[in-house]
């Protein structure tokens, strides 16, 4: 069997970073993407490499249909067939909905939802002709129940929790499916802003007592590109008993 390859979005740091590593410990092929931290994506690669498998790093919006077709289309030419899809790509913004820029909108929808649309329109053709694929959405729990001050956040998940359920439905005759993982509050880079008493009080509100870390996101979304062509469509919660 030739080796299967896997595309992250958002993989510069954080969750993306994490689940990049999982599958080239694996032995895929992984591509990876971000939109400007050209540094940490190339040291992403660096450490992918170390593994001693291959890794093609591009520089990019994915919320940019030409950018995206140019990735595919390196995609194509590197090792033809994309097997697994992880949608990381993401960003939030906090603040007063009545504050918020329509440019600032456009930016939280452009990068957590279309991004989306613009990855899978190009990649279920040779998931379909294959007869096979794995379309894995990392989400938030937000998408589910909202959150105050990040309106456009959880619009924006709450989009990619009806899409991955709407796809999955599309799909499942090609045998491809599609799943996202609403992630609880996960130990990156996003929550750093947090004081220590505001993180404290965050942790104190989750059951399990602290916040999730990007590896376990990580073997969520390796297990679900492995395991059960019959779970598909689900939104599954990742935040140790918070929501």
């Amino acid at each position: 069997m030739s080796k299967k390859t896997v595309l992250i979005t958002g993989a510069s740091r954080g969750i993306g970073r994490a689940i990049a590593v999982r599958f080239a410990q694996s032995g895929y092929n992984v591509v990876i993407n971000c939109i400007r931290r050209e540094e940490a994506l190339m040291c992403v690669k660096e450490e992918i490499e170390s593994l001693h498998t291959t890794c093609l790093a591009y520089l990019g919006d994915m919320g940019n249909f030409c950018q995206c077709q140019e990735l595919f289309t390196e995609i194509k030419k590197e090792f033809g067939v994309l097997n697994v899809l992880v949608n990381n790509a993401g960003v939030s913004y906090i603040g007063l909905l009545q504050d918020m820029l329509p440019e600032d909108w456009n930016q939280i929808i452009q990068t957590n939802l279309t991004s989306m649309f613009h990855c899978c329109k190009l990649a279920i053709p040779d998931m379909v002709s294959q007869k096979e694929g794995k379309i894995i959405n990392i989400s938030s729990v937000w998408g589910n129940v909202g959150a105050s001050c990040e309106a456009a956040y959880s619009a924006a998940k709450g989009g990619v929790n009806s899409f991955t359920k709407a796809l999955a439905k599309e799909l499942a005759p090609s045998n491809i499916q599609v799943n996202a993982i609403a992630c609880g509050a996960i130990d990156t880079e996003m929550n750093h802003f947090l004081e220590k008493e505001e993180l404290k009080r965050l942790v104190d509100e989750i059951p399990a007592g602290r916040l999730g870390l990007p590896g376990e996101v990580a073997d969520l979304v390796y297990y679900l590109a492995q395991k059960n062509s019959y779970l598909t469509g689900q939104v599954i919660g990742l935040d140790g008993g918070w929501i």
